[in-house]
């Protein structure tokens, strides 16, 4: 299984989406600064995540969510979280 996850920053409130297949060790990574991307950001907490067979298929989805179009769609999955 894969998984695209969404963190938030509990420093600046602002979100990461990745992939990984470890989504335990990987949110480790990310709070231990192991992520250069993330790392000045630290602490993080998991939001949401959502789970694929195969890796294309996630990879696929972490591109929408990273991306302009997706953008739309990733806010409304942090507002439902919100609420």
């Amino acid at each position: 299984m894969y998984f695209v996850y969404i963190l938030k920053s509990l420093k600046d409130n602002k979100h990461y989406v990745g992939l990984t297949s470890d989504i335990s060790k990987r949110l480790e990574y990310h709070n231990k600064g192991r992520v250069r991307s993330t790392k000045s950001r630290r602490p993080f907490e998991l939001i949401h995540t959502e789970s694929f067979q195969y890796r294309m298929e996630a990879r696929q989805r972490e591109k929408f969510l990273k991306s302009y179009g997706g953008a739309k769609e990733k806010l409304s999955i942090i507002e439902r979280l919100q609420n």
